[in-house]
C-alpha cells in the first residue's frame, strides 16, 4: 500500500471515529433545539416590529420575556385589543408593559374584564388609555381583586371620574390583597378623624403610599402627628404620603441635603415641611433650577422661599419664568415698586395675574403680554 493511501485511511478512520463521538443524539438535541430557539426568537421580534408596533430595540427586550411559536394566539389578543378602540401606540404599550398578555385567552380572560369596566362606567375613551397605562389589569381575578377593590375605591369616592383617576394612579392595588393593606390603613385613618374629602385626595393622587404593611402604617402616622401635622387638615395627608414608602424616604434624604446647600437650617427644612410636604418629595433638577433662578437670576433671598415653600413646586418654565419676566420689565420701568412680592405675584391665578399685572399695564407697555408669552425676552433675562 502506497504512503498517501495509508494516510488517507488513517485520515478516515480518525475523522469517522470523531463523527461516532461527536454527533450523539444528546448533540442532535441541542443542535435542534437551538436552532429552532434561534428561529422562535427571530420570528418573535419580527411580530413584535410588524404587528404590535414596537420598536426594533423594545422588540427586543421585550422578546426576552416572550417566545412566540406563532401567531395565532397574538393575532387573536392584538385584533381583540384595536376592535375595543386600542390604537398601535396603546397596543405597544400593552405588549411592552405586559408581554404574556399577547398569549391570553380573548375570551376567557380579556373579555369579562372589558365588560365589567364598561358596567362601572368608564367610557370606550377612556377605556384604552387606563388599561394601556396598567395592563395588569386584564390578568387580576375579576371577583377576587377588581370588583372588590373598584367598589372599594367607590365607597370612599363621590364620583366614578375620581375612582378612575385612583385606578390610573394605583397599579399597586390590583396586584396586592387590598384587604390586608388597603383597606385597614384606610380605615385607620378614618377612626383618626381624617375627613372624606382628605381621603379622597390622598387615594385620588397617591394611592400607592396606603398599600403598606398596616404596623409600618401606623408608624409613619404617629411619626407625622409628632411633627405636628393635625389629622383633619390636607397636610396630613400629604406629609403621611411623603413618608410612607421606602422610595419616598431616599428623596426626603436627598433633597434634605440640597436645602441645607442652599442654606436652609434643620428647623427651616422641617417648617417648610409643615407649610407644603410636597417640597420634599422634588427632584433634585426641579429644586436647584428653580433655587437657581429665584436666587441667583431675581436676587430672592433663599430663606424666603423656605417661607413659601410652594414656590418650588410650581413649574419653572411655564409659570414662574413668564411672570418673573413680566415683573421685571415692569420694575425696569418704574411701574411697580421694588418690595413687590414674588410669592403673591406666583400665587395668583393666571387670569387674575394677567390681569392685575399685564392688562393693567397694556396702554403704558403694549409688548407685554408678549413678554408674558415668551416672544420677547425681557430685558434684564
Amino acid at each position: 500500500m502506497s504512503l498517501t493511501r495509508m494516510l488517507f485511511c488513517r485520515e478516515s478512520f480518525t475523522f469517522n471515529k470523531l463523527l461516532r463521538h461527536t454527533i450523539t443524539p444528546n448533540f442532535l438535541r441541542r443542535f435542534v433545539f437551538s436552532e429552532t430557539s434561534k428561529n422562535q426568537h427571530s420570528f418573535t421580534v419580527s411580530y413584535l416590529i410588524n404587528s404590535c408596533g414596537l420598536s426594533p430595540e423594545s422588540a427586543i427586550r421585550v422578546s426576552k420575556k416572550l417566545n412566540l411559536e406563532n401567531g395565532d394566539r397574538p393575532n387573536s389578543v392584538v385584533a381583540f385589543l384595536k376592535s375595543y378602540g386600542f390604537s398601535r401606540n396603546e397596543v405597544a404599550l400593552v405588549v411592552i408593559r405586559h408581554p404574556r398578555l399577547l398569549l391570553a385567552n380573548t375570551q376567557k380572560t380579556l373579555l369579562p374584564k372589558i365588560e365589567y369596566f364598561y358596567s362601572v362606567g368608564v367610557s370606550r375613551t377612556d377605556l384604552p388609555i387606563i388599561l394601556s397605562e396598567n395592563p395588569t389589569l386584564l390578568t387580576r381575578s375579576l371577583k377576587n381583586c377588581i370588583v372588590p377593590c373598584f367598589e372599594f375605591f367607590r365607597s370612599v369616592f363621590q364620583s366614578n371620574k375620581e375612582v378612575l383617576t385612583a385606578v390610573k394612579r394605583s397599579k399597586r392595588a390590583f396586584m396586592s390583597n387590598f384587604r390586608t393593606t388597603l383597606f385597614p390603613n384606610v380605615m385607620f385613618l378614618q377612626n383618626l378623624g381624617v375627613p372624606t374629602n382628605c381621603l379622597s385626595l390622598f387615594l385620588k393622587d397617591n394611592p400607592d403610599a396606603l398599600i403598606v404593611e398596616p404596623v409600618k402604617f401606623k408608624e409613619v402616622v404617629n411619626e407625622v402627628t409628632k411633627m405636628g401635622f393635625q389629622p383633619r387638615k390636607t397636610t396630613f395627608v400629604l406629609a403621611v404620603s411623603a413618608r410612607s414608602l421606602e422610595r419616598r424616604r431616599f428623596l426626603w434624604d436627598r433633597c434634605f441635603k440640597i436645602y441645607r446647600r442652599w442654606g436652609w437650617s434643620e428647623d427651616k427644612i422641617f417648617s417648610a415641611f409643615r407649610k407644603h410636604p410636597s417640597c420634599m418629595l422634588l427632584s433634585e433638577k426641579k429644586i436647584s433650577m428653580t433655587m437657581d433662578f429665584l436666587v441667583n437670576k431675581m436676587g430672592l433671598h433663599s430663606q424666603m422661599v423656605a417661607t413659601y415653600p410652594m414656590i418650588l413646586l410650581y413649574n419653572l418654565e411655564k409659570r414662574i419664568i413668564p411672570r418673573c419676566s413680566v415683573i421685571q420689565v415692569l420694575l425696569a420701568n418704574r411701574l411697580i415698586r421694588k418690595n413687590v412680592s414674588l410669592y403673591s405675584v406666583l400665587v395668583h391665578r393666571e387670569e387674575i395675574f394677567l390681569e392685575k399685572f399685564v392688562m393693567a399695564y397694556q396702554e403704558a407697555l403694549p409688548q407685554l403680554l408678549d413678554v408674558y408669552n415668551g416672544k420677547i425676552i425681557s430685558p434684564s433675562a
